[in-house]
Order: structure tokens, then sequence, then C-alpha cells
């Protein structure tokens, strides 16, 4: 049997899944003229082997201490992996919610390849595709070029074009966000020689995990930032914060269009991110003022992947990103003071090497056993409230066995065991769309939140 090494990052996402909270991504795409199921098996039976991950297993090996690799499926079946449903009575909306819902609460089989496909008949006069993927096979910019590759860009079936799994050898182009994290970049391979090189100590790893925390931030040289995010105080406990249940709710919210994100951008000299995340922010101050939080002497703060996929891995799987800690503004009581500080503090982030630190703490913690990442997930867990990722998507029509694909939206996996929701934006075809998954307990009503959103951009642009 093959085994193929799990790259650390990837293996501490996998380590992060739990009955209670599954590091899973979940995604539909709707669609106006019915899916024909056949016809979409036969596309993934042709186009999800062109993917090593979809048909391997993750198994546990290694001496002194197991570690995740990933192994050759025998005898893959990807009838294990593709399903053929009608929605439920009274087939609308909520129905379609009840069982996204249902699926996000149910962890995958570990024993099979980590992922599952829905073909949901009976949407609108439509259909739904709902797929779930682990986290440790790809993170959202992976997940685009699985998209990518498995649908078309005509009816006819034309494939879009991908970036090569490669570029050549000589080349020494940083990755795109290099500006934003430059200072980072220049020191980064010296910096994780020696970084890894703490995590090579096994016994060290088990007996001493903070300790490995101390260190990872120490040879960064100069990233007393790092250590000043790990000693912050956790979150105040709040409706977004404490035990989970074992099931999740989930929402999304109507599309609202990029022009006019960039409308309300051009008039605050602001990014479409900091737009969306002060919309986000919006809701929340007004969710949580609606469940008796005290919103203006308040601290909720959000876990904020950036992507750092190096150039010669744009186009392959694996989570290639870093995370910062923001702030949100949800003390500011006015929309337009909302947008000039979450924009303040974006700015403040891009520049920071805090992402490229973080990745860097995450492939320590990934190199050493399931112990250590559950420090990590409870360093990453208590210090924010929420998870919170903007994924663009493809601004053209794609399509799937000759059916147009109307709208995508995904829900992100929310880490750790307190923090209590993940937060997605997706563009397609010129707008965007918000989903929101929560923990049931916490935060039963999700809905609630996607729909202060909507509430939230419309007085962003009236005001623009």
């Amino acid at each position: 049997m093959t085994i193929h090494a799990m790259s650390p990052v990837d293996a501490a996402w996998y380590h992060m899944d739990g009955p209670a909270n599954p590091a899973v991504i979940t995604g539909i795409l709707l669609t106006k003229r019915p899916l024909d199921f056949e016809k979409v098996r036969a596309v993934y039976q042709e186009r999800i082997v062109q993917f090593d991950r979809f048909h391997q297993r993750v198994v546990e090996r290694g001496f002194p201490l197991a570690t995740p690799h990933w192994e050759d499926m025998p005898h893959f079946d990807i009838d294990q992996h593709m399903h053929h449903i009608a929605l439920p009575a009274p087939r609308d909306q909520a129905a379609l919610g009840t069982l996204i819902t249902d699926l996000a609460s149910t962890p995958l089989d570990h024993t099979q390849p980590l992922w599952q496909v829905y073909v949901v008949d009976g949407v609108n006069g439509g259909s739904a595709l709902i797929m779930r993927c682990h986290h440790c096979i790809a993170d959202g910019t992976g997940m685009l070029t699985v998209l990518q590759r498995l649908y078309d860009t005509t009816p006819d079936g034309s494939r879009p074009k991908v970036p090569q799994k490669q570029v050549p050898k000589a080349s020494k182009s940083k990755p795109a966000s290099a500006g934003l994290f430059a200072n980072a970049f220049d020191t980064i391979e010296s910096a994780a020689r020696d970084a890894l090189a703490v995590a090579a100590s096994a016994v060290d790893v088990v007996m001493h995990p903070q300790q490995v925390i101390d260190k990872a931030a120490l040879v960064l040289g100069g990233a007393g930032m790092l250590l000043s995010e790990l000693i912050k105080p956790p979150d105040p406990q709040s409706p977004l914060k404490g035990e989970f249940a074992l099931r999740k709710h989930i929402a999304w919210s109507r599309p609202v269009a990029i022009k006019d994100i960039k409308a309300i951008g051009a008039r605050h000299g602001a990014k479409v991110n900091d737009v969306l995340v002060a919309a986000m922010t919006g809701a929340l101050r007004k969710y949580l003022k609606q469940r008796g939080v005290d919103v203006n002497h308040t601290t909720v703060r959000a876990m904020v992947p950036v992507d750092l996929r190096p150039p010669e891995r744009f186009g392959q799987l694996g989570n290639e990103f870093g995370l910062v800690i923001l702030d949100l503004a949800v003390a500011s009581a006015r929309s337009d003071q909302r947008l000039a500080l979450t924009k303040l503090r974006m700015d403040a982030l891009k520049r920071s090497p805090e992402p490229v630190a973080m990745r860097l703490l995450m492939d320590i913690f990934g190199r050493g056993p399931k112990a250590v990442e559950d420090v990590a997930n409870l360093v990453f867990g208590s210090k924010t409230s929420v998870v919170m990722t903007n994924v663009a998507g493809p601004r053209e029509t794609l399509y799937l066995a000759g059916v147009p694909i109307d709208r995508m939206v995904f829900w992100v996996p929310h880490p750790g065991r307190q923090m209590g929701m993940g937060i997605s934006i997706m563009s397609y075809r010129g707008m965007a769309s918000l989903a929101v998954i929560a923990d049931a307990r916490l935060v039963p009503d999700p809905e609630v939140i996607t729909d202060l959103f909507n509430q939230e951009f419309e007085t962003l642009l009236a005001r623009s």
C-alpha cells in the first residue's frame, strides 16, 4: 500500500476535527434546471481522479508517535461518495437549509476519502449540489481549483483554463501577497529552519507544548507581535462562545452586487473586503445587542485567513494560508465609523508579518501529536469568537453536466472548542453571498445575522 506524507498544516486541520465540530467545508451550488444525476456522476467519475486526495484516505502511522498520512484507497468506489436524493416537503429554502444543517452536523467517515456529494432534486424547479470536503484536503483557494476542474465554461463541456501545478524551478517570484508581508518573507526561510528544529523533538513537543509556542515566537526574530497575540486575554463570554452542542445551524444571505460593494468602497476609500467585513460587523453588533450584550463595552475578534500560496503551488490542493486576528469594530455605533475603523485595522494587518508567523506556528503544531494540536485548538479558539473568510469565485457562468450554475455558497468550519461561528463570503458572476454556520446551542438563529447583514449593506449603500 502506497503511503504519502501529509503536510504539517494539513495534519493540524485533520486533528481539529471532532464530533461536535467537524472540520469540514460545505458548499452548495444551485441550478434553475434539474441536474441529471447520472451525467453529474459521470463528470465526477472522470474528473475527480485528477486529484489524488479524493481517492486517498487518512491513516495514522509512525514511531514513536503516530502522524497522519495519505493512503491510496484500494478499490476506490465513487458510489460511496455520490448520492441522489429529493428535497423533503415542503421543498422550500427552509427545507433545503434543514438538509444542509443535518449534513453539516454529521462527521465524515474517516475510513473513506474525506468527501461527499449530494445531488438534490426538487429545489425551486431545479437542483442543488451539496459537496462536503474535509479541510485537511484543501483551503478555500484550493477548493476553487477543484471547482474549476470539475465544471465547464460552456454547455457543451469546454473546461476553464487552470494554472499548471508547477512553475519553472528557476522562477524566484514571491507570492502575490508578498508586498503585504515583505519583511516576513525576507526572513521566513531561516526562521522556519530554526522553528522546525524545535518541533523535531517529539519529547519536547509532548512534554512542553507551551515551550513550543514560546520558541516558535522567539525564533521569528522581531516577531514579538506573535507572542503578544498568543498572550491576549480571551474574548469575553458571549452568545458567540461557549460549550458546543452536537448540531450546527446554517443560513445564507440574499446576494449583493459587487458593483454596489465597489461603489461603497469608492466613497470611503475602502476595498471590497473592508466593506464586506464592516457590514458583517454591523450585523454582529445588532445581533449581540438583541441578545442582551453591552456592545459598547465588549470585544469580538475574528480569525481571518490570508492566502500565502507560493507560485509553485498555485493550483494545487492543501492548506497554504496564514491567520490574522482582527478586532471587529462592534463598539462603533455608526456604519460609516465601523467601515473607517475596519479599513484602518485591515490596513495595519496587511503590513504585518502576522499571517506568515501564524502559518509557521500551525506548521509546528502539525508536526506534533494530537495533544499539541489540542493546544493550538485551545489557543486559537479562546482568543477569537468567529472565523471569517472571503473567497473570490468565478466571474463567468459555470456549467455542470450541461446545466448552468446559478449560485454558489459555502460554509467554513469554526475550529476550536469555544469559537461558535464560521462566516464565509463567496462571489460568483458579479454577486456576493454571505453564509453563516454556528453551533446550535450558542446561535440557534443564524438567519437573523444574515438578514441583518443585508440590512447593514443597504444602509451603507444608501450613504454611498
